[in-house]
């Protein structure tokens, strides 16, 4: 299972975002909350993430912190929440809005969630009131963190493993051929001459 992406933000849109992690691109869905702390594309970014595997698809979440997190899996084991409805309540209330809300039995404020009804907004407080005491109200230290941009030698290196080369190889011939070609070697030219130098030490 997905557990965390670190990698490059490529697009943000309503409802979603695509994390690249070493050229592949993982569609994230994610709350407006954590959409609106990602760091605008191309800069990177590390994202927690809750994998649900259906019959038809495997859906990632993401999350900016681990309380936004913690909270989304309570609230998907509420019969009628899914993934997109417990976004959704975490679009429209913080996780202290949360607590505070199903400790007043507030129904008013989870019907603000898009997809939640009055009966739904019931079921929510008489499921959850018992639960919230040791749910966390703010992030207890920020998951989300940025990271510096990954550089040509580092995507090169990834593409190699990818390939199947084993890392400690792979880190060597790329260091070999940025020595040899300079810092500022494009990501195309270190690839194809890192290639043509691992074929030359096989054959040799």
């Amino acid at each position: 299972m997905i557990a965390q992406l670190t990698g490059r933000v490529d697009a943000l849109s309503d409802g979603t975002c695509v994390i690249d992690v070493g050229g592949v691109g993982y569609l994230v869905q994610a709350s407006s909350r954590t959409l609106s702390a990602l760091p605008p594309p191309p800069a990177a970014a590390k994202v927690l993430i809750e994998t649900h595997v259906r019959e038809d698809a495997i859906v990632l979440y993401g999350f900016a912190d681990a309380a936004e997190r913690d909270w989304f899996r309570l609230l998907t084991t509420v019969q009628g929440v899914g993934g997109k409805v417990a976004l959704a309540i975490l679009s429209a209330l913080s996780p202290r809005d949360l607590v505070g809300a199903i400790a007043a039995g507030d129904k008013a404020s989870l019907t603000r969630a898009q997809g939640v009804g009055p009966r739904l907004a019931v079921r929510l407080l008489t499921e959850l009131k018992d639960k919230t005491g040791a749910m966390p109200t703010s992030a207890s230290g920020v998951s989300y963190t940025p990271i510096a941009a990954a550089t040509p030698a580092d995507d090169a290196l990834s593409a190699l493993v990818n390939l199947g080369y084993r890392r400690p190889e792979a880190q060597q011939t790329v260091a070999r051929v940025l020595d040899r070609l300079g810092e500022a070697a494009t990501l195309d030219v270190l690839i194809r001459d890192s290639l043509k130098d691992l074929a030359q030490r096989a054959a040799g």
